[in-house]
């Protein structure tokens, strides 16, 4: 693997790797160089509730990130309308992009979508479209009011036949915001997929999926480790709402 160092801006260091996804060609992948990187000089970020230990998450690859990128390459394309949620450096939505589907990546870090459209120059591929996504309670000011987008990027909207994300179960989310956010975008007939390293928050997310109408097939992964990458253990949480 060839990995370059290079400043992108003042406050950062980024790597560049070709990754190897199974059923797919590799993609060159830009990310940051490690969790140690931090710049929010304006606190975007800050507003929207990512602090300075969370900031550089969304530009590092993860493991649950692999598997479903893996998993859209063998997706069947066609007129289906894809929404990725935290896409984070959006390694799933390439691989489906690249494949012709109908794809949309959401993620709300402010810096998620000059990754993405970094990563799709690297991979000489057509534009791919992105939107903010945020919920909970970081999605609404305190008089109530949805937040503005820090990087000024239109909001998720419209309904998806498909929605993915990997490694979205982080938070305690006692209230139901994350399935509230999928059951305003599912559509009336659809499938949700959610890759989950095994964290603790799945059962109060199956419950308020449940109450949205969707049923739950679990499907436990276990991946050696192979070459350079770790063993993987986690859940495909595969929710259909018909």
């Amino acid at each position: 693997m060839i990995v370059f160092l290079h400043p992108s801006s003042p406050g950062y260091l980024t790597r560049q790797d070709s990754i190897a996804v199974a059923g797919t060609d590799d993609l060159i992948i830009r990310a940051l160089l490690d969790k140690n990187q931090f710049h929010d000089p304006l606190d975007e970020a800050l507003n929207l509730g990512i602090s300075s230990a969370t900031w550089p998450l969304f530009g590092l690859l993860w493991p649950s990130g692999m598997r479903l990128a893996e998993r859209m390459a063998l997706r069947p394309v066609t007129g289906e309308r894809i929404l990725e949620i935290g896409c984070g450096l959006g390694l799933a939505s390439l691989v489906a992009h690249r494949r012709g589907a109908q794809v949309t990546a959401s993620d709300c870090h402010p810096l998620a979508r000059a990754f993405l459209d970094e990563n799709i120059r690297l991979n000489d591929l057509p534009p791919l479209r992105y939107r903010h996504g945020l919920w909970g309670r970081a999605a609404q000011r305190e008089d109530g009011l949805p937040v503005l987008t820090a990087a000024k990027d239109a909001q998720v909207l419209g309904l998806f036949d498909l929605i993915v994300g990997s490694d979205i179960l982080y938070e305690r989310d006692d209230e139901g915001a994350l399935a509230g956010f999928i059951g305003a975008h599912a559509a009336a007939r659809s499938e949700v997929w959610v890759v989950d390293p095994n964290r603790g928050n799945r059962a109060a997310f199956h419950k308020h999926m449940t109450l949205a109408g969707f049923d739950l097939h679990e499907q436990l992964l276990a991946c050696p480790a192979k070459g350079n990458s770790l063993a993987y253990k986690g859940r495909m949480l595969t929710y259909t709402r018909a």
